[in-house]
């Protein structure tokens, strides 16, 4: 891979987006990797947790940028088919960060602008260091954002909110973000990663295979009217109580002991 580095270790993956010339901004090539590592990924069971960060700048600045956007230099020329196009080539790897078995943590250490805020929306929890910055800016380069986040950014943060970051394309930084909801904890740089790893340790001492199901119900209910979500969450229940992780999980807890969850 030219713009990205994968490491596992303790079955945590950290994948790091790659192109300290441009920020790591997207491009065709770094969404084509995306997907083909996240395509890896989810077929690995030696991989529960996936933690996205970016990779410091070309003066090795680890803290300046997450992703700064989409590559505009690549998008300038764009026609509305190839930017169609790209916005969808964009989709697969992003629901594959939101749907994939694996719980997918983006930590979040500088500039996460315009296709940067959404590929952090894409993953399923969002830390982010003091010093990020998060902002939709398409609207003032005469166009929208392409890559779910008119989408995302209301899910996330509400109607209200997601309108005034799009329409007047303001930065937030890390505090704001997590008042609003759009990221789960703020920590100091040089515990960014720390953090992340510590939360992906913790998802990890859980039953894995459970928590791949509470994803799922929580994704696919999360549009539904709340009856027919709540009957497809007493399905999945049903399904997580035929495996071995609930009867080692309960038998553990009668038993007064350590259980060892092993299902994935």
């Amino acid at each position: 891979m030219n713009n990205l580095t994968l490491t596992v270790e303790n079955e945590i993956a950290v994948l790091t987006i790659t192109r300290p010339a441009a920020l790591n901004a997207l491009n065709s090539e770094t969404l084509d990797e995306l997907n083909t590592v996240l395509t890896e990924i989810e077929g690995r069971d030696d991989i529960k947790v996936v933690i996205l960060t970016g990779g410091a700048d070309k003066k090795g600045n680890e803290f300046k940028s997450f992703v700064a956007g989409a590559d505009i230099a690549e998008m300038v020329n764009f026609s509305a088919a190839e930017a169609r196009a790209f916005g969808m080539k964009a989709s697969v790897p992003f629901f594959k960060l939101m749907n994939m078995r694996q719980v997918t943590i983006a930590a979040v250490n500088g500039f996460a602008l315009g296709g940067g805020c959404e590929i952090s929306m894409a993953c399923d929890i969002r830390i982010a260091s003091d010093n990020a910055v998060f902002g939709q800016p398409e609207c003032g380069l005469g166009i929208i954002p392409g890559f779910g986040g008119t989408q995302r950014l209301a899910r996330l943060v509400g109607m209200g909110r997601a309108k005034e970051m799009i329409f007047t394309c303001d930065n937030i930084d890390a505090n704001e973000a997590y008042r609003i909801g759009l990221v789960n904890k703020v920590v100091a740089k040089e515990d960014l990663m720390p953090t992340a790893k510590a939360m992906a340790e913790k998802i990890i001492s859980k039953g894995s295979y459970a928590v791949s199901i509470a994803k799922a119900a929580i994704n696919n209910g999360y549009d539904m009217d709340i009856k027919n979500a709540v009957e497809m969450e007493a399905n999945l229940f049903g399904v997580t109580c035929s495996t071995h992780d609930k009867k080692e999980g309960m038998s553990a807890f009668l038993e007064r002991r350590a259980a060892d969850l092993t299902d994935f």
